[in-house]
């Protein structure tokens, strides 16, 4: 395994649903996602990256389900990086208008996403703790990198902008490398973290269908697209259970 990570176990085959928990909050959304998973009967890996801000009674739920748990350094980022993703003057300088993040959310921590392309798998789909799979989603693995569904929130305006909470990769440490030098350039400022970087590093992002990452706003701003029958991820992405 690669710098920075630290695999409870080895991977169990060539393709891994993965997400991230940052705190005891996050592994407990998580584990609603991983039995998600479990219940669609999928037959990939299911890896869970997590930080040190969560305690092993918070990921001990996670192993019980099947998840490998694989633990995660920050990146390698600098303090002027840093300074200018913390949550206070993050929040300030780029204020949510859509909903509201709890408190326990923590802007810097997101780009820990980015070692999903450090992992030991070929192909990969993130799925953000937040979300629940509400019917089998193995296709995707078929799909390439990179995919996305449109951050809908409420009009046809917000389908220029991909939402980062569900999304197809290729693990590769020349990608990750390349990551890498482009996030901590000097100013660099990314509005909505890992969602606004990996935009600008994958420009020509695929379109994922809205129902593969369904946005809990669009039940209210665009109730004629909610269907049940037809939604695959169901995203909790601003208020949480």
């Amino acid at each position: 395994m690669s710098d920075g990570l630290r695999p409870a176990r080895p991977a169990g085959g060539p393709d891994a649903y993965v997400t991230l928990v940052t705190n005891a909050d996050f592994a407990l959304g998580a584990r609603a996602l991983v039995r998600s998973l479990a219940l669609s009967g999928t037959g990939a890996d299911i890896c869970v990256l997590h930080t040190g801000g969560v305690d092993a009674a918070s990921l001990a739920p996670l192993a019980d389900l099947g998840a490998r748990l694989v633990e995660t350094d920050l990146l390698p980022t600098s303090a002027a990086f840093n300074a200018a993703h913390a949550r206070d003057r993050l929040h300030r300088e780029a204020p949510f208008t859509k909903g509201e993040k709890p408190a326990f959310h923590t802007p810097l921590d997101n780009f820990c996403k980015l070692r999903l392309w450090q992992l030991d798998y070929d192909r990969a789909v993130f799925l953000d703790a937040d979300t629940l799979v509400l019917q089998n989603i193995d296709r995707l693995f078929d799909y390439p990198e990179f995919c996305a569904a449109p951050n809908v929130y409420e009009s046809l305006a917000d389908f220029h902008r991909m939402n980062s909470g569900v999304f197809t990769a290729r693990p590769s440490q020349a990608t990750f490398a390349a990551m890498m030098d482009r996030l901590d350039a000097p100013g660099a400022f990314w509005r909505r973290t890992d969602q606004t970087f990996l935009q600008e590093f994958f420009p020509d992002w695929h379109g994922l269908p809205v129902f593969c990452n369904m946005l809990q706003y669009v039940w209210f701003t665009l109730p004629d697209l909610w269907s049940w029958p037809e939604i695959r991820v169901l995203h909790f992405q601003y208020e949480k259970p």
